[in-house]
């Protein structure tokens, strides 16, 4: 029997075609394949291997050859390329959340603020195979430099989107995530390092109690901060607490729940109670003589205003409150403390100056610097970590661990030159 000629196709370069593969009149290339489901389809290039060149005015993309690479190694990997062109990266978003049941309802709400607001409208339309590492990077690097977005709402983003890739990934949409290493690529290439909260120096605390202390205009807040510096609380436990959870009796406080002020998905800001995120959260403070004392003022103070509270998802009775019986927001207490030290500074500059002496001026800080304040005095005066570690609520020792190293630092300094001289070494 006469053996049969294998007849290849070749295209106009003369060049030979595999199966599946034929140029069409216009010239443009085409690959015909069965994927996984049965289906057949079809992918197109101007360009049959990678080194031709791209006809004038047609679009450029990836050579017919290179796409049917990628089609097979799809296959081979179980990859529902199908898929991957067409869902988009806002489906696979919903899916996610979808996937979240115990996502805390505060985190939800600023996860899905922060994606429609950020992401739905600028990226979340495209594809997951169409979204390639350079798109990602693209991405953030516009929301640096067009929305000035600082390390932290960028670390919101990239928590956002990569376990949605990573998802992806997983349900065998797409190979790889492609937003793996694009954080430390952006934090290199714009010279970030996440900056460290710092605590208020011995000089600055004392300073800002003192002007409190005699200040007729801002001496009510002093109640709250001298709670705020003799517990350590987070801005939300602190401005959640209630009458209840204060036990004079046996002097200690309960830490159960906290107060979010934060913008909903209908684009209101609404107060909401929340347990703590973890079991660390809740914990019994001891209540420091100061404290109690602070508490008891606030307590009249209340009783003279009327004893009025607001009710929010069924809590009362909370310890701070304006004149009107609503509870103080963390912007309120931000806005109070920026007055408070620079009308300190303000004080003290014109007294150093007569004095002629230099100021002892506060820098600015925030509501959360107070509790690391705390927690650096607390480290100043305490060795046992664990003790730490509860009474902060940290849920990760190396947490405590660094601001113990970090407030140990000057300790240590501090007990050298307390040793010049006293040791014969020489």
């Amino acid at each position: 029997m006469a053996r049969q000629e294998v007849i290849r196709r070749k295209d106009q370069k003369g060049r030979n075609l595999k199966d599946g593969e034929i140029q069409q009149a216009d010239g443009r290339y085409k690959y015909q394949y069965t994927d996984a489901s049965g289906e057949r389809r079809a992918v197109y290039s101007w360009r049959l291997l990678p080194t031709d060149r791209t006809p004038p005015g047609k679009r450029d993309g990836l050579s017919l050859r290179e796409k049917e690479d990628d089609i097979a190694a799809d296959q081979r990997d179980g990859i529902d390329g199908k898929a991957a062109r067409t869902i988009t990266l806002n489906e696979m978003f919903s899916v996610y959340m979808g996937g979240k049941v115990n996502l805390k309802q505060s985190t939800r709400d600023n996860y899905r603020y922060m994606y429609d607001g950020y992401v739905r409208d600028e990226i979340g339309g495209k594809t997951l195979k169409s979204i390639k590492y350079s798109d990602i990077k693209r991405f953030y690097n516009a929301l640096i430099l067009e929305k000035g977005f600082k390390p932290n709402s960028m670390e919101i983003i990239h928590t956002l989107l990569h376990p949605v890739f990573t998802l992806a990934v997983r349900d065998g949409y797409i190979r790889t995530n492609p937003t793996d290493g694009v954080m430390a690529e952006i934090k290199k290439s714009h010279d970030w390092e996440k900056p460290k909260r710092h605590a208020l120096t011995l000089e600055e605390q004392a300073a800002f109690i003192g002007f409190l202390s005699e200040s007729e205009t801002y001496g009510h807040w002093l109640p709250m901060f001298t709670v705020f510096l003799g517990t350590g609380c987070r801005v939300g436990e602190l401005i959640g607490l209630r009458w209840e959870d204060c036990d004079f009796q046996n002097c200690t406080i309960s830490i159960n729940h906290n107060l979010i002020y934060r913008q909903q998905e209908n684009g209101h800001m609404e107060l909401h109670i929340t347990t703590p995120k973890t079991s660390a959260g809740c914990r019994t403070i001891p209540m420091l003589g100061e404290v109690k004392k602070a508490l008891y003022q606030e307590k009249l103070r209340q009783f003279q205003l009327g004893g009025k509270s607001v009710t929010v998802d069924g809590y009362t009775g909370f310890v701070f409150t304006n004149r009107f019986g609503d509870v103080i927001t963390p912007h309120n207490i931000n806005r109070a403390i920026e007055r408070i030290y620079k009308a300190y500074n303000a004080l003290e500059s014109e007294r150093a100056k007569e004095e002629k002496r230099e100021p002892v001026l506060i820098r600015h800080f925030s509501v959360h610097n107070l509790r690391h304040t705390f927690c650096t005095r607390f480290c100043e005066n305490e060795s046992n970590i664990k003790v730490i570690q509860e009474i902060m609520g940290h849920s990760d020792v190396s947490t405590t661990m660094n601001i113990y190293a970090e407030a140990t630092e000057a300790k240590k300094k501090e007990s050298f030159e307390n040793l010049e001289g006293k040791i014969k070494i020489s």
